[in-house]
């Protein structure tokens, strides 16, 4: 890391001697206008993805939790894409979703003519391709966090006569704070760092619609060689993941948590 913010500090083709450049990267960076893009697309799958995998992995945990009937055929049917590489996903999905002869081909009401074909089609395959793949993993911390409650708070709230929806408001949310702070900044720290899925699904495209910051920071480095600007890119991303892990924790008091269980 100490090496790459130095590096941001030069002018490097990959294979010359870095000369030293002083703020000249940094100067370029905050008026590149498609690094904000990228930061504002980066931003928008961020939100997606949460938005999407956090409310589906705690329901999937919770019920994997539970007792019910072929309970583990079906949540080791649930969990198989988290078996499977990013890369073999993203090119799974993009055969999929091909406008000739994939779903959209097939069930058009649905994905549309050419999903990967417009910005917000693009955007919206990036985040079910990445919830598809990963809320099975978020899904096993809340199974296990959801083990963890005693049951006897759930006997005391159906003699107070709280019926299912009551508890899980009320008891089992309440109680998975903890591991949905943690599960939260997995998220958050992912999806700043995601570049795989985006390279092989949409390859930034279509145009530069969906080019992140990790990708923006491939193409500046391995593409054109600007190893120099490409280091600015990546201290960026670091600082911006780092402060939205520390702002995460801090807002939501995670630091200062004691037990959740005193008293039980």
């Amino acid at each position: 890391m100490v090496g790459v913010l130095y590096l941001s500090f030069t002018h490097w083709d990959g294979l010359s001697t870095p000369q030293f450049t002083g703020t000249e990267n940094w100067s370029r960076f905050f008026g590149d206008s498609q690094v904000w893009q990228s930061t504002l697309v980066t931003g928008i799958l961020l939100v997606g993805n949460i938005a999407v995998q956090a409310p589906i992995s705690i329901l999937l945990g919770v019920w994997a939790a539970g007792h019910q009937r072929n309970r583990a055929v079906l949540s080791a049917v649930f969990f198989l894409p988290l078996l499977l590489s990013t890369a073999a996903t993203a090119i799974m999905w993009r055969q999929l979703l091909d406008p000739n002869f994939g779903l959209p081909a097939k069930v058009e009401w649905i994905f549309g003519a050419n999903p990967l074909g417009t910005r917000s089609g693009a955007i919206a395959c990036l985040v079910l391709v990445t919830s598809w793949q990963f809320v099975p993993f978020h899904s096993l911390l809340y199974q296990g966090a959801a083990r963890a409650i005693p049951h006897t708070l759930y006997q005391a709230a159906a003699i107070d006569g709280a019926g299912r929806v009551r508890q899980f408001f009320h008891i089992t949310l309440p109680q998975l704070r903890n591991t949905m702070i943690t599960s939260t900044v997995f998220m958050v720290v992912g999806g700043l760092t995601a570049f795989d899925i985006v390279l092989l699904l949409t390859n930034g495209g279509p145009g530069t619609d969906t080019s992140i910051l990790p990708f923006s920071m491939y193409q500046t480095a391995f593409r054109t060689y600007d190893y120099g600007y490409a280091s600015a890119i990546a201290s960026f991303l670091l600082l911006l993941a780092t402060a939205a892990s520390v702002l995460l924790t801090k807002l939501s008091g995670y630091d200062k948590m004691t037990s959740t269980l005193e008293g039980v």
